[in-house]
């Protein structure tokens, strides 16, 4: 009698390299895509905690040396070929003031990480983060789309641009997205202007009820786990894309100010919430009041953004829908009620985790609950 055996040969992991990975969603990406690759994180700061099949390695894109050691420590610990490099580390400051280290960190950073990727036999993919802040808004109505003008208005923007250039130049040959990203949140907030903007209507702060611009404008965002399942949908079909790819990732609707004021009033307070448009020259002297003079709180609405308040984003998302056949499972809309209520469920918590100074009779409600 003849038998056959089947062997099942297990090829070993292919390598992913994440710069940025302990953050938010580096953090969450190397989560996701752990139980199918091998993940190499990359950041200044050390996670948490680490999923299987995942290692982390320091690295300081400022410096040469750093940069030199953490890619030569792939090469000997891992071999030489990447799948790969999602590259998400970048400087940002809400500050809006200039700063050098938009072109140490975001430019530089990633041209000393492209030219010792060089040392590989073999990367396949470099997946840049940038935002769709690097195009020129459009009007309520309108969609940008990847051909749309670029008129990036501050550092940040700017910065993509120049590193979005500097990749295009060198890259070489592997293959290159630019993943141009709407505003972030999660079912938590975790999206900085979201959260402040909660936060002035909890407090009811006058700068709750009154905007500098338009009502009718605002901004594309998406969901955390909609944009990890974009960066996965990438990694799986990196061998299908074009050499150079340039997507959008974002919801295609985008809720307006006025919007987002009205849902946050009656979600947080259960009553009507009006928002009056207050001249841009009476905000910018109020934004530059709170910032100058030692009021106490460090105000997050800075005279730099009162400029751009008319700024709309709305996203014509197509060629993300043909190339990896994605589509956002989340919207905005529908998540307003769930990050409401991880502020009303526990306020000193949420204000902790947002990194927001919490007003006193939100510590003092803690501690009595506490009693």
């Amino acid at each position: 009698m003849i038998t056959s055996v089947t062997f099942m040969i297990r090829l070993p992991r292919e390598n992913i390299i994440i710069t940025g990975s302990s953050g938010l969603i580096g953090s969450a990406l190397a989560s996701r895509i752990a139980g199918e690759y091998n993940i190499i994180g990359l950041d200044r700061v050390e996670p948490k905690s680490l999923p299987e099949h995942a290692c982390f390695l320091p690295i300081d894109l400022e410096s040469d040396q750093s940069v030199a050691d953490a890619l030569a420590r792939i090469h000997q610990e891992h071999g030489n070929q990447i799948a790969s490099v999602l590259h998400l580390a970048a400087y940002y400051d809400f500050a809006g003031e200039p700063s050098e280290k938009y072109k140490a960190i975001t430019v530089n950073g990633t041209r000393r990480l492209l030219r010792e990727l060089q040392q590989f036999s073999s990367v396949e993919q470099f997946v840049f983060s940038s935002t769709l802040l690097v195009h020129a808004p459009c009007k309520p109505g309108e969609n940008i789309d990847e051909d749309w003008p670029l008129d990036p208005k501050w550092d940040y923007p700017q910065s993509k641009v120049k590193t979005e250039q500097l990749i295009l130049s060198e890259h070489g040959d592997i293959h290159v997205v630019l993943l141009r990203i709407a505003g972030v949140y999660d079912d938590d907030g975790h999206s900085i202007p979201l959260s402040h903007q909660m936060q002035r209507i909890y407090e009811r702060r006058l700068t709750g009820r009154v905007f500098p611009g338009d009502p009718r404008t605002g901004q594309a965002m998406i969901h955390l786990d909609d944009l990890i399942d974009a960066f996965s949908r990438l990694v799986d079909r990196r061998k299908e894309l074009p050499h150079v790819t340039t997507l959008l990732i974002g919801e295609p609707e985008t809720i307006s100010y006025a919007e987002l004021q009205r849902a946050f009033g009656e979600l947080i307070h259960g009553e009507s919430w009006e928002t009056q448009r207050m001249p841009k020259s009476f905000a910018q002297a109020g934004a530059w009041m709170q910032e100058k003079l030692p009021l106490g709180e460090d105000p997050f609405i800075k005279p730099w953004m009162i400029d751009l308040a008319d700024d709309h984003y709305e996203l014509d998302i197509s060629r993300a829908r043909h190339l990896l056949d994605w589509e956002p499972r989340h919207n905005l809309r529908e998540t307003l009620p769930a990050l409401v209520n991880s502020l009303k469920t526990n306020p000193l918590g949420w204000y902790r985790a947002h990194k927001i100074p919490p007003p006193d009779w939100v510590v003092r409600d803690a501690a009595q609950q506490k009693k």
